[in-house]
C-alpha cells in the first residue's frame, strides 16, 4: 500500500500596492505624453466639429474651442490617473501658464518691432547731440537725443527723490503704527492709484503752472520741475502700495525679538524691518520707474519738451524721450517717423538700464555674507 503525501501551499494573494508619494505640482514622461495626447486630440476634435459638422467663424474661435477641450481633456485624464487633486493642480497650473505666455508674445512682438524699426538707425551721434541743427530732411541716423536723455534722467531722477521718502514714510506710517488715520490714507492711495496720468498734469497745469505764468514767477511756469511733480503724483501710490505689501511680509516676530531685547519703535523699523525688506522695497522703485519713465500725457501740460539741450530742469521747457517720441511719430513724413522709433529704443534701453541699476543696489547680500562668514570661521579652524 502506498501512501501519497500532499503538501497544501496557501494560494499566493497580491497584497495592496504600494502608493509612493508625489508632489501634485510633480511632472512625469507619462504626464508629458498624456498631456501630449491630449492637445492632439482636442485639436483633431477641433477640426471635426469646427470645420466639418459646423462652419468656424474663424482662427480665434478654433483656438479658443481647442483650448476649452484641451482643459477638459487633461482634467479627465489627470484625474483618472492621479486623482482630483493633481488634476486640480495640473489645470490651474496650465492657465497660469498659457496666461503667461498670452501677455509674453504680444510684448515680445512688440520689442521686436521697435529693435527692426529703430536698431538699423540707432548711432552714437544720437548721445552727442540735440535736434536744434538737425533738419527733417537729413537722414534718420543724423537724429540727435541728447537733451531728451539728460531730461528724462533729470525729471526720474527728481521723482524719486520726492516719492522714495514720502513712499517709505506712508507705507511705514501704515503698517507700523495704530494711528486712527491710518485708513483714511490708505483710501487715499488707492483712490490715486486709479488716477489717470493726464489728470495730474492737468492739475500741476492749472494749480501751478497758469497762476505762476501770471505772476511772472519763472519757477512755476513750463519745465522739468513742473512734469516732476506730475510724475510724482502718478508713481507716489505705485511705490506706497508696493512696499506697503512688502512690509506686511515681514515676519512679526523679528519685530517682536528687537522690541523685547529694548530696541525702541523707530530703531526696529530702521534697523529690522526695512532690512529685512530691501529687496521688496528696490521691486517698488522699479515699479515706480516703470510707471513714469514712459509717461507722456503729463508731460505735454508742464515740461511742454524743446528742440534744444535744456539741463536745468527748473527754467525753461525741458525736452524727454516719451515727448521726443511723441514729436515724430505723429508726423506724416516716413523718414521723421523713423526718429520716433529711435526714441522707443532709447527708452527701452535706458528702463533696462535703470532696472539692473536697482537690481545691482538692492540685490541680496545675505548669502554672500554667510558664505564669506563660513570661510572665515574655516581658516579659525585650519590656524
Amino acid at each position: 500500500m502506498t501512501t501519497t503525501t500532499t503538501t497544501l501551499t496557501p494560494p499566493v494573494t497580491s497584497g495592496p500596492r504600494k502608493l509612493v508619494k508625489r508632489r501634485p505640482s510633480e511632472t512625469t514622461r507619462q504626464d508629458r505624453l498624456a498631456a501630449l495626447g491630449c492637445a492632439v486630440s482636442a485639436t483633431l476634435l477641433t477640426w471635426f466639429v469646427m470645420h466639418l459638422l459646423l462652419e468656424s467663424p474663424g482662427w480665434l474661435a478654433d483656438l479658443i474651442v481647442a483650448y476649452l477641450l484641451y482643459l477638459a481633456m487633461l482634467y479627465l485624464v489627470t484625474r483618472d490617473r492621479l486623482g482630483r487633486l493633481a488634476a486640480s493642480d495640473r489645470i490651474v497650473s496650465t492657465v497660469v501658464v498659457s496666461g503667461a505666455l498670452t501677455l509674453l508674445v504680444p510684448l515680445l512682438f512688440l520689442l521686436t518691432y521697435i529693435v527692426i524699426e529703430g536698431a538699423p538707425y540707432l548711432r552714437l551721434a544720437f548721445f552727442s547731440h540735440d535736434m536744434s541743427a538737425v533738419a527733417p530732411t537729413d537722414p534718420v541716423t543724423a537724429t540727435g537725443g541728447l537733451h531728451a536723455v539728460v531730461g528724462t534722467l533729470q525729471q526720474t531722477a527728481l521723482t524719486l527723490v520726492f516719492v522714495v521718502p514720502l513712499g517709505l514714510l506712508t507705507a511705514i506710517f501704515l503698517n507700523e503704527t495704530r494711528s486712527r488715520f491710518r485708513r483714511p490714507v490708505r483710501i487715499m492711495v488707492d483712490a490715486m492709484s486709479g488716477l489717470p496720468s493726464i489728470v495730474a498734469g492737468l492739475f500741476i497745469y492749472a494749480a501751478l503752472i497758469i497762476p505762476g505764468i501770471q505772476a511772472g514767477v519763472g519757477l512755476f511756469s513750463y519745465n522739468g520741475l513742473m512734469a516732476t511733480l506730475a510724475l510724482t503724483m502718478v508713481m507716489l501710490p505705485t511705490v506706497t502700495r508696493t512696499v506697503d505689501v512688502v512690509l506686511r511680509l515681514v515676519p512679526d516676530g523679528l519685530r517682536e525679538a528687537s522690541l523685547a531685547l529694548g530696541a525702541s519703535r523707530a530703531r526696529t523699523v530702521w534697523s529690522v524691518v526695512l532690512p529685512t525688506a530691501r529687496t521688496g522695497v528696490t521691486t517698488a522703485v522699479i515699479l515706480g520707474i516703470a510707471r513714469v519713465a514712459g509717461e507722456t500725457a503729463p508731460l505735454l501740460f508742464t515740461s511742454f519738451g524743446s528742440l534744444a539741450m535744456n539741463a536745468n530742469p527748473f527754467s525753461a521747457p525741458q525736452e524727454s524721450i516719451p515727448l521726443f517720441i511723441y514729436r515724430f511719430i505723429k508726423q506724416p513724413l516716413e523718414n521723421v517717423q523713423q526718429r520716433g522709433y529711435v526714441g522707443a529704443l532709447v527708452l527701452i534701453l535706458l528702463i533696462f538700464s535703470l532696472f539692473a541699476i536697482a537690481r545691482f543696489v538692492g540685490r541680496d547680500r545675505s548669502k554672500r555674507k554667510a558664505k564669506s562668514s563660513k570661510k572665515t570661521l574655516r581658516t579659525q579652524e585650519n590656524r
